[in-house]
């Protein structure tokens, strides 16, 4: 039994050194010293030794596991080394290669010039107003001075959901929600930016769904020249110090008087030339002064309170800014497009 047991442990200890990989040696530990490995099979013979020779065979017993597990353990060592110098031989990164570029992301231009005006108006004292896209008559038309029948609506044509709702053709819903809101008192300072809808057929110039940016300012003692002065720092700090405003005789319903506003060619300098028609100037938006009547409708004492409005399209100012020939550019989500912008961040 003891030159079994040597056997068994030089055999083990062979096949031990002869393992190329863990996944042999651990058939090897499985093999030797499992419960049914030969040694286990060489102990069960021990009920024939006599009382005096069972302690030694009992402890060279464990003495030849011992020595086997510690073979098993060196040789594991030497494996799992091997395997990871292996792993990283074949997982070698050549840092002297190009590097991949990566493909960021930038704000739209839309998104871009939005922001711009925010951040302007706010820095001004002006909030953030937003309302609803479906919006009811009362508040698109009626609450703004334009009453069921009236001509103007014409200008304007709807997308009907029922005889009282509809989809909002312009921000200025959310001003006479806002006056309503307030029940009468100033000030007010809001700016309502947001998507409107109309039934038009898409150009280089129109779409049926597009973006427009609202303002209203209510208190006591507001005058022409408040309007006046705010659209000057307006086109300034959009366009640059260098261009200069004009305000022309317009009519809108909902103010009184009603103007629109030009900004000086760019290109030209004001001298005439192919972008501006030849006039030197370049409409922007329209403004004007509250009417009564919608000031009246809001719960505002018109004999108290006076204010002032201006509508304007984000998309217009991008065109002109950015010198984008055609709207549609910016709802296509052709990536070519998009990209051009990424250097005006």
């Amino acid at each position: 039994m003891q030159e079994r047991l040597k056997e068994l442990q030089q055999e083990a200890l062979e096949a031990v050194q002869k393992a190329v990989d863990l996944k042999e040696l651990n058939e090897i530990r499985v093999s030797y010293l499992g419960k049914k490995g030969p040694i286990t099979e060489v102990l069960k013979g021990m009920g024939k030794l006599s009382a005096e020779e069972r302690p030694k065979m009992g402890a060279l017993a464990n003495e030849v596991r011992d020595i086997i597990s510690s073979g098993i353990e060196e040789k594991q060592k030497v494996l799992e080394e091997e395997a990871v110098q292996k792993k990283l031989a074949s997982e070698t990164i050549d840092v002297t290669l190009p590097g991949r570029p990566v493909n960021s992301g930038n704000h739209h231009p839309l998104t871009r010039i939005i922001e711009e005006i925010e951040d302007l108006f706010i820095g001004m004292g002006y909030t953030i107003a937003e309302g609803p896209e479906v919006e009811k008559d009362y508040y698109n038309f009626e609450a703004l001075n334009l009453p069921k029948g009236h001509p103007a609506r014409d200008m304007q044509d709807s997308f009907y959901i029922s005889e009282e709702i509809l989809l909002r053709t312009h921000t200025s819903p959310m001003q006479a929600r806002t006056m309503e809101k307030n029940e009468g008192k100033g000030p007010v300072r809001i700016i309502c930016p947001g998507k409107v809808y109309r039934r038009d057929n898409d150009d280089a110039t129109h779409s049926h769904q597009f973006m427009q940016i609202e303002g209203l300012v209510v208190d006591e003692n507001i005058r022409m020249s408040d309007l006046k002065g705010t659209l000057d720092v307006f086109a300034k700090k959009m366009f640059g110090d260098d261009r200069e405003i004009r305000l022309r005789p317009s009519f809108f319903p909902f103010t009184e008087p009603s103007v629109e506003m030009d900004i000086s060619c760019k290109i030209c300098k004001g001298h005439g030339c192919n972008v501006c028609k030849g006039t030197g100037w370049i409409e922007i938006l329209g403004a004007g002064m509250v009417h009564p009547n919608v000031l009246e409708m809001a719960g505002y004492d018109s004999t108290k309170y006076t204010g002032f409005a201006f509508g304007m399209g984000p998309e217009r100012i991008a065109m002109l800014k950015y010198g984008v020939d055609d709207i549609r550019h910016y709802y296509t989500n052709d990536i070519r497009f998009l990209k051009q912008f990424s250097m005006h961040e």
